[in-house]
């Protein structure tokens, strides 16, 4: 098994990549390494992840190549089967990230969001991966008011630009498995946290705000809520789901006819802890492992944003018999521990 991941140096892609490796696999990284947040951080995750390679003697290779490129992409696969080893599947985690970015850049969006997809899903089919992995969001959802969130809901009303470029991700995906008969699994994750996280992100943003004595923007007067969902247990997931799907000869069988949707090798599950957090909740936990109180600024709802998410997590459990739980409270507790140490120490 030999596995591309794009976003490597992002916040979940850094994070697959370290577990894939450390579980012995080769892995292909691929990032642009963009400025849309602290570069710094991105390189920081890549040297770390060359150093778990060199400890676990894995091969790790990583390209800096931007999606939109689609002979670079095809090159790289290229290569790759010239060494008589295959990229075997794809974990398609780049993208241009954030619902409000998308107001001020949309032009990032229909670049990385729907160019960079097609690119890396059509590559991905030209060179016979056996599996296409790929991010799709909450956002999906858009306003339904519907709670939880299920995997069957509608969601033919996104109201942002990101959530429509997601819904759009899957929309294709669900194309290529179709006419292809190429298995894909999208994975809609809920408010992902922890070490390694984005600056542009609520506990990034809120632990360092408190920590140097700056007010925080809470926003819909901080009523509301979100399925926040540790890092370790989205990763986990989608390993899991790797696992599961690779000793998964039904769906991996090459002789299903292809005009049939019964056939069709497509799945998305919902990646979330479905246990929703009040945000003034939230915020008193990073309080409460920082020891200091933040200075709480109200303000409106932002545009494109949504009130309240709420994972329904039974089909992934069913799935794969695992289910997201680590609790806020060590979940930040975690995250605090490493924010300290990387920026103090």
């Amino acid at each position: 098994m030999k596995i591309l991941v794009t976003g490597a140096a992002g916040f979940i892609g850094f994070h697959i990549c370290k577990k894939l490796i450390f579980s012995d696999i080769e892995v292909i990284g691929l990032d642009n390494v963009n400025d849309y947040y602290d570069v710094d951080l991105k390189l920081s995750r890549l040297n770390e992840l060359q150093k778990i390679a060199k400890l676990k003697q894995i091969n790790f290779e990583f390209y800096k190549v931007d999606l939109i490129d689609f002979h670079k992409i095809g090159s790289i696969f290229c290569k790759s089967r010239e060494t008589n080893s295959k990229i075997s599947h794809v974990i398609h985690l780049a993208a241009q990230a954030g619902v409000r970015y998308s107001l001020e850049n949309p032009t990032a969006y229909i670049d990385s969001n729907l160019v960079g997809f097609f690119n890396i899903i059509e590559q991905s089919k030209l060179n016979k991966v056996e599996h296409f992995y790929y991010a799709s969001s909450s956002s999906v959802y858009g306003g339904n008011n519907k709670l939880p969130f299920e995997e069957k809901d509608n969601v033919d009303k996104p109201i942002s630009l990101y959530a429509a470029t997601k819904k759009s991700n899957e929309l294709l995906a669900h194309t290529y498995s179709h006419l292809f008969n190429m298995p894909t699994t999208g994975l809609r994750f809920f408010t992902v946290y922890g070490p390694w996280g984005r600056p542009d992100m609520a506990l990034f943003k809120f632990t360092r705000a408190i920590l140097n004595n700056e007010p925080i923007r809470v926003f819909n007067q901080g009523k509301m809520l979100r399925d926040f969902t540790f890092i370790d247990d989205v990763i986990q997931s989608i390993f899991s789901l790797l696992m599961k799907n690779s000793l998964d000869k039904d769906l991996n069988s090459k002789n299903k006819p292809r005009n049939s949707n019964k056939f069709t090798p497509y799945k998305i599950f919902n990646i979330g802890n479905s246990k929703p957090t009040k945000l003034n909740d939230y915020i008193i936990a990073i309080e409460n492992n920082l020891g200091k109180k933040a200075q709480v600024i109200l303000d409106d709802m932002q545009p494109g944003d949504v009130e309240a998410t709420f994972a329904d997590t039974n089909l992934l459990q069913k799935y794969i018999n695992f289910k997201p739980n680590t609790s806020i409270e060590d979940g930040i507790k975690k995250f605090i521990n490493w924010y300290l140490e990387y920026h103090y120490n």
